[in-house]
């Protein structure tokens, strides 16, 4: 039995600006208990299709089933029960599922206590998952006490306590390191075998095929390759996958018996002269002896103590470290966002210590560009208002929003509404609209977490090159290695915090 049936797919999204298709007639079939992971580049549609799988959008036209349920005509309590019962959804958005005041087993036992589980038996259950992810010590902590990569295992729990028949992931791992990744994928493994749960994985992190009975890549709004093999669409459509065509843009078709011979044509490519090294810069950031701890009492948690590093000008320097370790706070301490609890953060030779909080405001208009975690965009606005409103905000002409998103890919969509734009659209929306005002000092918390493999390297380039030209210290907590080659610096946070 098929637990999905897509079949001709759209999904069009209407707007000021014009219809943008995010879904263009795609079909795939999923069998019962198959374990399915979806590749794709950026604004390819994969997340399109899970919300109309977990039924939080309908499409324009096709057929889509779900376990019998026609999804395009369920409503009210059939809606209900289908996604509070046989759906577990784990959103690239895990902080909507994290309600602040619950603690970590709470929250991960609050769909059982909702389905009238006996209080002990939900308790037993949160437990033995964040035992399974690693967060077995960190039960009775809140979101607030937790970081970016822990709180997302939190939501993946959360999502699969309820054993649902469908579980579907967007981006499960994007913002954790290697080992804790692959734990959350032998997790999935593991219980979409105990539980003969039917589990969809969107993902770019070519790691998570491992555990996959099956791979499927989607482009354009359509399945354009199934277990390694091309998928013939409508009309002879094909996608040849980029991995064999390497960089060449043209192929030569050739007709043979029982198909047909593609012959690409190779690309002419210009070796890049190797750069001299450079002095190093003058320093933009320092932390003498940084210490953090979050909480009080028997529940502190101590992040790091007697940190010190320097960051200089004309770097990308590269913060990495296990999940937990303490990334995003350092970069919370730098741009004035957090304080310390003890040492100090001087930047451009000014001590944030003696700053009150307009203060801490006014250098970050200054001199700070910030990409967070999650991108805290105005879907209402384009991607060209966005940039434009942080470039008058800091008293700067707004004439170089069109140039910052053409260098992350997006020329295209200028004029199109956030609120249209995919997940790693909008991320390549917030890094545009940090590196438009050329700050000093740009600090980006995994900002390719959500972006495939080409994306990533983009911006990586981009980082560099702006660090090259405009003498800007730029700073990333990553785990991503595509970012980190870029990276002139690499500070393993664990050992610095030691």
């Amino acid at each position: 039995m098929s637990a999905i049936e897509a079949t001709d797919l759209f999904r069009i999204y209407p707007s000021d600006e014009g219809a943008a298709a995010a879904l263009q007639g795609l079909s795939l079939a999923v069998e019962e208990g198959e374990l399915v992971v979806v590749f794709g580049p950026s604004g390819s549609g994969k997340s399109t299709l899970l919300r109309i799988l977990a039924g939080l959008d309908r499409p324009s036209a096709g057929i889509v089933r779900v376990f019998g349920h026609d999804l395009r005509t369920l409503r009210g309590r059939g809606l209900v029960d289908y996604r509070s019962r046989a759906l577990g959804y784990a959103d690239q958005h895990y902080t909507r599922a994290l309600a602040p005041e619950l603690s970590a087993r709470e929250l991960v036992g609050l769909r059982l206590d909702l389905l009238g589980v006996e209080p002990g038996e939900s308790r037993r259950a949160a437990d033995a998952l964040l035992e399974r992810v690693g967060l077995g010590d960190r039960r009775d902590a809140r979101p607030r006490e937790l970081s970016g990569g822990q709180q997302q295992r939190v939501a993946l729990c959360a999502a699969l306590s309820h054993r649902p028949k469908l579980f579907i992931a967007d981006e499960p791992t994007g913002e954790l390191d290697a080992e804790n990744a692959a734990q959350i994928y032998a997790l999935i493994r593991a219980l979409s075998r105990e539980a003969g749960v039917t589990t969809l994985v969107v993902s770019h992190d070519p790691e998570s095929a491992v555990v996959a009975d099956r791979v499927i890549q989607i482009r354009d709004g359509r399945v354009s390759a199934d277990g390694g093999a091309a998928v013939v669409n409508r009309g002879g459509w094909i996608r040849i996958p980029e991995e064999l065509l390497g960089a060449t843009t043209r192929a030569r078709l050739e007709p043979r018996d029982g198909g047909v011979f593609v012959h690409t044509v190779e690309a002419v490519r210009e070796e890049a002269a190797p750069r001299p090294p450079r002095a190093r810069g003058a320093v933009v950031v320092e932390t003498l002896g940084l210490g953090k701890v979050h909480g009080r009492g028997v529940r502190a948690t101590r992040v790091f103590h007697d940190l010190s590093l320097s960051l200089a000008a004309g770097e990308l320097s590269a913060i990495t470290g296990p999940s937990g370790s303490g990334k995003s706070t350092l970069l919370h301490l730098i741009a004035g966002l957090d304080r310390p609890t003890a040492g100090d953060v001087t930047v451009l030779g000014t001590s944030l210590a003696g700053l009150d909080d307009t203060g801490l405001a006014l250098m970050r208009r200054a001199h700070v560009g910030v990409v967070t975690q999650g991108t805290d965009l105005v879907p209402f606005l384009t991607a060209r208002e966005t940039i434009e409103l942080a470039l008058a905000l800091r008293g700067m002409p707004v004439d170089g929003a069109a140039g910052a998103l053409a260098a992350v890919g997006l020329a295209e969509l200028a004029g199109q509404r956030v609120a249209r734009l995919s997940t790693g659209e909008r991320q390549r929306v917030a890094i545009a609209r940090a590196v438009a005002a050329r700050p000093a000092l740009l600090l980006a918390d995994e900002p390719t977490a959500r972006l495939d493999e080409a994306n990533a390297r983009a911006v990586g380039a981009l980082f560099a090159e702006l660090a090259r030209t405009t003498g800007a210290a730029i700073v990333c907590a990553t785990h991503d290695p595509v970012l980190i080659e870029h990276a002139r610096v690499d500070f393993p946070l664990a050992t610095l915090a030691a």
